[in-house]
């Protein structure tokens, strides 16, 4: 994840750099991961397994190799791929690679519509692909966080292809 400040389709400007009090240790492949709020946990887990979401907030996992996803601070839980109900866009095997959770707009489909409709910028791939319309990025995004980043990453990589 690059430090810098993102557009939020929320509203608000968000600060999207990963500091160290933003970050805990993984408790099955010891990397780090970023905090996320409980009530993106509570939205994403498979309906058996909310009640075990306490109170707290959690870290999500950020190596794409680890299947663990989320983990409370005091390592006490944890919450597989499999355990929730989304793919994780940044993990090996998700499919699809959602760039934009609210809408369901693929990070492939950012990328057809830099390289097959000719959108250079992101307004353009915002009208081509219906991206950042229904934001509810709080409790869809595994993240918690709006997906301004990662669907200009896939601008980006698609303009250097």
């Amino acid at each position: 994840m690059s430090n810098n400040t993102g557009c939020s389709c929320c509203g608000d400007i968000v600060d999207l750099t990963m500091t160290t009090e933003d970050m805990n240790k993984c408790p099955i492949c010891n990397q780090e991961g970023k905090k996320v709020k409980n009530i993106t946990v509570k939205h994403l887990v498979k309906e058996e397994y909310v009640e075990s979401v306490e109170t707290m907030n959690y870290s999500i996992c950020m190596n794409e190799d680890c299947d663990t996803v989320y983990f409370s601070e005091n390592k006490g839980i944890q919450f597989s791929k499999e355990q929730v109900k989304v793919p994780i866009w940044f993990k090996k095997d998700a499919d699809p690679r959602y760039a934009c959770y609210c809408s369901q707009v693929t990070i492939n489909q950012v990328k057809e519509a830099v390289r097959d409709k000719g959108a250079r910028k992101m307004k353009d791939v915002l009208a081509i692909t219906g991206a950042m319309k229904n934001s509810k990025c709080e409790i869809k995004n595994p993240l918690g966080v709006c997906c301004h980043e990662t669907i200009q990453t896939a601008i980006d990589e698609a303009l250097a292809e």
